[in-house]
């Protein structure tokens, strides 16, 4: 049963997605209800993963529940996170499509690490450590960037950006060019 209320998921545009969020500083009964609307509004939106800011709330907390390389499932919060990667020695790419639930319908291929950790709290407090490979892996990283102010395209050649983005503003017009009888 998830708890929580869903809301809107900000778009591409919205200034809260292109500006770094600041620290949690209280562990609260505020937070626990953001992170309970974060989880209702990521399941409605059928994503793996959500940054607070993905919902208006420019916070440095994201969840995530998504599977690793080896298909086990993770679930959590993180946060304050603060992202750890392979070193370039010891790194090894991972070139998978990704996709974001504030570019709606718009997939590309990055190239990510194939292993990532993230070092933050959970809602209550307490250290949290969060390593993962495979989806988990892109998860941790992609939700990491938005609380940096960073969208996935922003890390895309700029023709492919550009490309992504017109893809996205035709399909926004096209829905929006369906009225209802």
């Amino acid at each position: 049963m998830v708890v929580g209320e869903v809301r809107p998921i900000v778009h591409v545009g919205d200034p809260v997605l292109h500006h770094p969020c600041e620290p949690v500083t209280r562990f609260d009964g505020e937070l626990a209800a953001l992170v309970d609307d974060m989880f209702a509004s990521m399941y409605a939106a059928d994503g793996v993963g959500l940054a607070a800011n993905q919902i208006g709330v420019p916070l440095r907390v994201f969840i995530y529940d998504c599977p690793d390389a080896e298909g086990v499932n993770h679930k959590g919060v993180v946060v304050n996170p603060t992202l750890e990667l392979p070193g370039l020695g010891e790194r090894r790419l991972d070139p998978d499509e990704e996709g974001c639930l504030s570019v709606p319908g718009q997939f590309a291929p990055l190239p990510r690490p194939d292993h990532a950790t993230v070092h933050g709290f959970d809602a209550a407090g307490e250290p949290v450590t969060v390593s993962g490979t495979g989806l988990l892996a892109r998860c941790l990283q992609h939700e990491t960037d938005h609380l940096d102010g960073y969208l996935y395209i922003d890390r895309l050649p700029t023709k492919r950006r550009k490309q992504v983005l017109a893809a996205y503003e035709q399909a926004k017009a096209a829905k929006e060019d369906i009225s209802p009888l």
